[in-house]
């Protein structure tokens, strides 16, 4: 079913095309799942204990990211890699990267698990990230994750992002002098007719064997 949303339902409205709906609040709200990493507006209601989140890492998690986080074949570490990012093999992880937490419930509430996004609860998502910063040494044994506790954790790597981009601009400035006219520009070669490449319009070169 497409949605559209904004559009006029008249015929003469702009960018109408005769098909679809608008979307109803309800719908636009069930995409409007977006948490703001630093602040944590968007966070929903609801809340998890650490004990509960280390049963749904274990049911829902675990099988990819290791119990505690370390990591299972090929797939993404949670814990670990301190004072490693300035090294030749930096370690990103949770407890060693990510500047806010709201970005973590919001990262695992809208892609999580692999096998089936979105599926988990408010108190669960909230669980997940009460046990992950748990096992990262971030918050204590009874920390409670909700949409007032998550916004005041502060990670360990918070203050060592950069907002102001160091490299030098580079983009070249339009010559204005000395102008070459197009128009007396002559191609003298090009790959039509040798093989290598397909014409722009007709048919196409005979590839040779």
């Amino acid at each position: 079913m497409l949605l559209l949303s904004g559009f006029a339902a008249d015929a003469a409205g702009p960018g109408y095309f005769g098909y679809g709906k608008p979307a109803t609040p309800a719908e636009i709200a069930g995409w409007n799942i977006d948490v703001h990493g630093q602040d944590g507006v968007g966070l929903p209601d609801g809340k998890g204990t650490i004990d509960h989140g280390a049963d749904v890492f274990a049911q829902q998690c675990a099988a990819c990211h290791g119990t505690f986080g370390e990591g299972e074949g090929r797939y993404p570490k949670l814990m670990g890699g301190e004072s490693t990012l300035k090294g030749d093999r930096p370690e990103p992880s949770v407890g060693s990267y990510w500047p806010y937490v709201p970005t973590l419930f919001d990262y695992i509430n809208r892609a999580m698990p692999l096998s089936a996004p979105h599926t988990l609860s408010a108190d669960d998502v909230y669980a997940v990230v009460a046990y992950i910063l748990n096992f990262n040494n971030i918050v204590p044994a009874n920390f409670v994750a909700d949409r007032d506790s998550l916004p005041k954790v502060k990670m360990p790597n918070r203050n060592n992002f950069t907002w102001k981009d160091p490299r030098p601009d580079t983009a070249a400035k339009e010559c204005m002098k000395d102008c070459v006219d197009p128009k007396a520009v002559k191609i003298i070669s090009s790959a039509e007719g040798k093989d290598l490449t397909p014409k722009t319009t007709g048919p196409l070169d005979t590839m040779g064997n």
